[in-house]
């Protein structure tokens, strides 16, 4: 990958700001808002996917991970209106939309007794009778019946409505349920930072700073998180580095971000479906650009179902060491949108081949990246390895 890079900068024609950009990026230093914004406006794809694929592979080599959890989702029932979401539904629409009691949502963890599931991801929506200490009793009863899984919980969204409802702050509720056995929190409710832009698609829910002071506040009290960005709707190149340059900023002051996910907007069925979707190369470039301006974070992550296939490989090599794991579409959040995955299922054997297929280096891993399982050399029987439902972060 060295000698690639170092092909490109003695292309003939090469602008030098692309010159400057592949300069920066051998010597391992970091470029700023105005090379990102060049890289997504300016810069040829497949200049722009070898600078990442070599941060890729100076990072991880070709090992690519992926998990095996589930996804408990309570409600999809929302008191806000976002315009792109095509998962939840208003309050007075209750006929379209479901609301899981304790007990039925211990009955869906029950459903992976003697699976080697090692996480449980649960968000939903915003429903008000959903309260703090309902969320902090449901965790206590989780760890009390299967203390080793992993418990990754709420968005920042749902943070900040169900703490301003308890009268906490956002330091004392998360306090509280990490007391209950709360272990990370997932990256949702980012979409995109920029204020004039995230009251247009997103107008009624927590704010960009209030975002990033929760995930700020949770780094500092031991629990990690992730990040995302919501991409391919009314945002421009700009408003993408904006909102990673906010995370960098963060990440550097916490380090506590595992993984930084971009999320494409998919047009159905939503208050914004008289919109397009980004193209498969504003796909590619996207991941790549992440790839190349979030240096401290050590991972970037594509959700395949939401992606399809075949682009998730061709994101392994645009930045990508990470596609999320098999699904078993026990979340209905992008199949309700119009994804490539509609009834989105894949084998663990099915998973590793997809990886192994692009010459990648298939690993199992748990929340925080820590390696579970070498698929390299793995050798499937007939009989079955257990195949388990595992869902976007």
């Amino acid at each position: 990958m060295e000698k690639s890079i170092e092909m490109l900068l003695n292309t003939k024609g090469l602008a030098r700001e692309a010159r400057s950009i592949a300069s920066k990026v051998l010597q391992g230093e970091r470029i700023d808002l105005k090379e990102g914004q060049y890289l997504f406006e300016e810069a040829d794809l497949a200049f722009v996917g070898a600078l990442a694929n070599h941060i890729r592979e100076k990072k991880h080599g070709d090992r690519t991970y992926f998990n095996r959890n589930f996804h408990l989702e309570p409600t999809n029932l929302c008191i806000f209106t976002c315009k792109f979401c095509s998962y939840s539904r208003l309050l007075k629409q209750q006929e379209d939309g479901w609301f899981l009691t304790e007990e039925q949502m211990m009955q869906e963890i029950k459903k992976y007794d003697g699976k080697p599931v090692t996480e449980v991801h649960i968000v939903g929506g915003v429903h008000p009778k959903l309260s703090l200490t309902f969320f902090g009793e449901l965790i206590k009863k989780i760890v009390a019946y299967r203390p080793e899984l992993h418990i990754k919980a709420f968005t920042a969204v749902e943070y900040d409505y169900m703490f301003r409802k308890a009268k906490m702050s956002y330091e004392e509720g998360l306090s509280y349920l990490k007391s209950c056995g709360l272990h990370s929190i997932p990256g949702g409710g980012a979409e995109i930072f920029d204020e004039e832009v995230r009251a247009i698609i997103c107008g009624d829910k927590c704010s960009s700073e209030d975002w990033l002071k929760l995930h700020e506040l949770a780094h500092g009290m031991g629990i990690p998180s992730n990040a995302t960005m919501l991409y391919g709707h009314i945002e421009r190149a700009c408003h993408r580095i904006d909102h990673m340059d906010r995370l960098r900023k963060l990440q550097d002051r916490t380090g506590g971000f595992n993984t930084f996910i971009p999320l494409k907007f998919r047009n159905g069925n939503n208050e914004m479906s008289h919109l397009g979707e980004a193209t498969i190369i504003d796909d590619l470039k996207t991941y790549a650009v992440s790839r190349i301006f979030l240096d401290n974070f050590n991972h970037i992550k594509a959700y395949w179902p939401m992606i399809g296939r075949k682009t998730a490989q061709l994101l392994l090599q645009y930045g990508v060491n990470d596609i999320d794991g098999t699904i078993d579409d026990t979340t209905k959040i992008y199949s309700m949108a119009g994804a490539e995955e509609q009834s989105p299922v894949m084998s663990t054997r099915e998973i590793v081949d997809l990886i192994k297929a692009v010459d990648r280096h298939p690993i199992e891993r748990d929340t925080v990246y820590n390696e579970i399982t070498d698929f390299k050399d793995h050798v499937f029987e007939d009989d079955g390895f257990i195949e388990l439902p595992v869902l976007y972060n």
